[in-house]
């Protein structure tokens, strides 16, 4: 990743922005602890590696809207990276994977999905970091976690009312 993102926060700024953002876009949206990755695919959607679903349960790669992949955490769109694929190229290779459920923190991640869309190739720039600073890990691990319990409780909470 790199320091030149455009920063999108808001609901409104996220309608607004949809129409301005480009299909096969990077976009990345910072979490407790980790960051993660999805593929604009347009008209408001992102393809990206859902990853922990619920407790210790993973998630197939999927589309979903803008706001429920910025989560409230709002997003980012790399930039600044010349990837080998651009555009229609990326979009169609991120729903070339759509329903794969073979996601593994470590080896095949939202990253790894991404980096592959755009570059060709798994890699995963928060994994490599990981294994130079193990204590980055456990605070990523322990971010996954705490994500994984608010959505569980937010998703059985939700129809209560």
């Amino acid at each position: 990743m790199n320091d030149d993102r455009q920063c999108i926060e808001s609901v409104h700024d996220l309608a607004a922005t949809a129409e301005a953002l480009f299909p096969g876009a990077h976009l990345v949206t910072h979490r407790r602890g980790y960051v993660h990755h999805g593929i604009y695919a347009g008209n408001g959607e992102v393809v990206h590696y859902v990853g922990f679903k619920e407790f210790l349960r993973c998630g197939p790669v999927e589309t979903t809207s803008l706001a429920d992949f910025a989560s409230g955490f709002g997003f980012s769109v790399e930039t600044g990276t010349a990837a080998r694929y651009v555009g229609a190229e990326v979009v169609r290779r991120a729903k070339s994977r759509i329903g794969e459920d073979n996601y593994r923190l470590l080896t095949n991640n939202c990253e790894h999905f991404c980096t592959w869309c755009l570059f060709g190739e798994d890699r995963s720039q928060q994994v490599e970091a990981l294994v130079c600073h193990p204590w980055r890990a456990m605070n990523a691990i322990i971010g996954v976690l705490l994500g994984v319990h608010e959505r569980t409780v937010h998703e059985s909470t939700a129809g209560a009312w």
